[in-house]
């Protein structure tokens, strides 16, 4: 892999859609960086995977919540690459499963923080970088939702709805922020998708159970969702701006 290949920072990146968007973006001749909270087993994995298929990577520990790990975040990403042509923002945390009469403040503060703020701090490190304004090259931002966005979550989790819901407005503001500084701002938004993130906040439908609510009856594979975020990191999506895509297998 050359030293001008792209270069894309994904978040949360050292497992589920994350990994699979790593592994995607390597295939597809990008240089690869990503954040982890406290997986480090699975983010020297996904390292030692990455080169194994010929690519580069780079792994940091990183909360995204914390302006300051932000801020160390992406300047190993400058010190390391020198470059930095997309953001997939893609940490995020559910809390455990529940009604929301019963649900701890301080958990419900802490969801919001990762997936709200986080990928706030990391969309305004990222377009600094990026904007032809300040002398950046222009790039691609990608946020992931949920479907629990539109649906609300009920009895599940409706402070990660409300999150995700804040992520899909938030892109549609600052795409039109940064689109005339040449920086493309887009959102995926997964269905049902095939990884842990369901089993650690402890809901109780399994992932075959959910899967018979989508119109596929299946969820989701990580790498089915990575697919369409590399595409809207793609050149074949020059014109998709502010877009939010469901990928929700019908639901």
């Amino acid at each position: 892999m050359t030293h001008t290949a792209k270069v894309v920072l994904v978040t949360g990146g050292a497992r589920g859609i994350g990994r699979a968007t790593c592994l995607a973006a390597t295939a597809a001749g990008y240089r690869v960086a990503f954040s982890y909270l406290s997986d480090h087993a699975a983010a020297d994995a996904l390292v030692t995977r990455i080169e194994a298929d010929g690519g580069t990577a780079l792994a940091m520990r990183s909360d995204v919540s914390d302006p300051g790990d932000v801020e160390r975040l992406f300047a190993a990403v400058d010190a390391r690459f020198g470059r930095l042509d997309a953001l997939v923002n893609n940490a995020g945390s559910t809390g455990p499963a529940g009604g929301f009469l019963d649900s701890d403040p301080a958990t419900v503060d802490a969801v919001l923080r990762v997936n709200v703020t986080g990928m706030m701090n990391c969309c305004r490190a990222a377009g600094r970088r990026m904007a032809t304004g300040n002398g950046g090259a222009g790039g691609v931002i990608v946020n992931v939702s949920s479907g629990a966005a539109t649906t609300g979550a009920p009895f599940t989790y409706v402070w990660y709805g409300a999150a995700k819901a804040a992520v899909e407005a938030f892109t549609k503001g600052f795409a039109a922020e940064m689109a005339p500084q040449g920086v493309r701002v887009n959102c995926v938004s997964p269905g049902v998708t095939a990884t842990d993130i369901h089993a650690r906040s402890g809901r109780s439908q399994s992932m075959e159970q959910l899967g018979q609510t989508i119109p596929l009856g299946r969820a989701a594979r990580p790498d089915e969702i990575a697919a369409p975020i590399l595409f809207l990191m793609s050149d074949a999506a020059s014109y998709v701006v502010g877009t939010i895509l469901r990928v929700g297998g019908g639901r």
